[in-house]
């Protein structure tokens, strides 16, 4: 597979050799868990990665009813789609209500909250207000003509601060959106940042759920390994750099109220837990920003299982954070919700913590959810 460099995002899996459909309008487990988790998936040091499954092959377990909640299911405005199609990956071209909504009834998801996935750079500049005008407005009538299936997080034009303050007031209070979706970073610019304190501060006051996405950086754009697509590492780092930005530089203390969701299990926080904990003994001046230490800010937020449907990186998040701040997500289209139903259930996880990270931390951001 030829894979392109620069700013033309590159493909994911199988799925990319699909023909584009036509879009429609509209406390820590234990040692024992964990190990227990590992074994039960034949888990050994040299084991790799399963194998990317293909659509026609997506896994068919029994979902039983329907009851997850999915926090990082990304749709595709047709807008959107025709916009930007030469930066966007074939999984996105090919996406639809009606395979969203299939793959949802497959894995037993009630109600997915979506968002708009990369290209960040769709979101800034001079068009970035009306990109995300018509994005916000798409999944609205997705929500409003599928009730209890969809739910919503508003785009922001993050680096316009007036533009993010007025689609935060249209989409929370008109749309009456389930929270806001923003990037790790924009450009060379990241989340927490002096220039998005307007944003938080606002954000804050509203008590608002961010959902976060990893983009890749200018720095980090083009391949710095060949042959090596962003999404694998750079997706992963930036996300620890955004959490470590949002961290010291005061902007988890300040704003209390807000709650903070992680994309792909914190990246490669989990790993990095220790060089994190310690940063605030090696700069006194960062102590200040985490006066009850890193950890303690680390296991406030919330963070989705996208993307580590596998024994090893599920093992560091739940030794990371308690069970009560994991939340099920699958990354469709690139993804499929039975491999988390499937990679959930034979990690180990006790049936009290599925339940957990199935709905009930979900439900516990948004109660209207009970009904779904």
């Amino acid at each position: 597979m030829t894979m392109k460099t620069g700013h033309r995002y590159s493909f994911r899996g199988c799925v990319c050799c699909e023909l584009p459909a036509r879009v429609p309008a509209v406390p820590a487990l234990s040692r024992r868990t964990v190990l227990g988790g590992a074994a039960a998936l034949g888990l050994s040091a040299g084991a790799g990665l399963a194998p990317r499954t293909s659509l026609a092959q997506a896994p068919t377990a029994s979902p039983g009813r329907p009851h997850r909640i999915d926090v990082h299911h990304h749709i595709a405005p047709p807008k959107y789609v025709t916009e930007f199609k030469s930066e966007l990956q074939p999984p996105v071209i090919a996406w639809s209500v009606s395979k969203s909504l299939d793959d949802m009834d497959k894995s037993g998801v009630a109600t997915a909250i979506t968002s708009v996935t990369t290209p960040g750079n769709a979101f800034t500049g001079k068009d970035g207000r009306r990109v995300a005008r018509e994005c916000n407005e798409y999944a609205a009538r997705l929500v409003q003509d599928h009730a209890r299936r969809f739910g919503m997080f508003v785009a922001l034009p993050l680096t316009d601060v007036e533009g993010s303050l007025r689609e935060i007031e249209f989409g929370l209070d008109v749309l009456k959106a389930d929270g806001v979706s923003v990037f790790t970073s924009y450009g060379d610019v990241w989340l927490g940042d002096p220039k998005f304190e307007p944003v938080m501060a606002e954000l804050n006051r509203r008590k608002a759920v961010i959902y976060t996405h990893p983009d890749a950086p200018n720095c980090c754009r083009d391949p710095m390994v060949p042959e090596i697509r962003e999404s694998i590492i750079e997706y992963g780092t930036d996300t620890t750099r955004a959490i470590a930005r949002v961290l010291f530089s005061g902007t988890a203390l300040r704003y209390r109220d807000v709650r903070w969701i992680f994309s792909h299990g914190g990246g490669t926080a989990p790993f990095l837990a220790e060089r994190l904990i310690r940063t605030p003994s090696l700069n006194k001046k960062l102590a200040e920003t985490v006066p009850n230490g890193a950890m303690a800010e680390l296991q406030r937020f919330y963070y989705d299982v996208a993307q580590i449907a596998h024994p090893v990186p599920l093992a560091a998040l739940a030794k990371f954070v308690p069970a009560s701040q994991i939340l099920w997500g699958t990354d469709y289209p690139f993804r499929f919700g039975n491999e988390y139903v499937k990679a959930l259930e034979e990690f180990g996880f006790s049936a009290s913590d599925l339940g957990k990270i199935d709905r009930e931390n979900a439900l516990a951001l948004w109660p209207r959810l009970r009904a779904s």
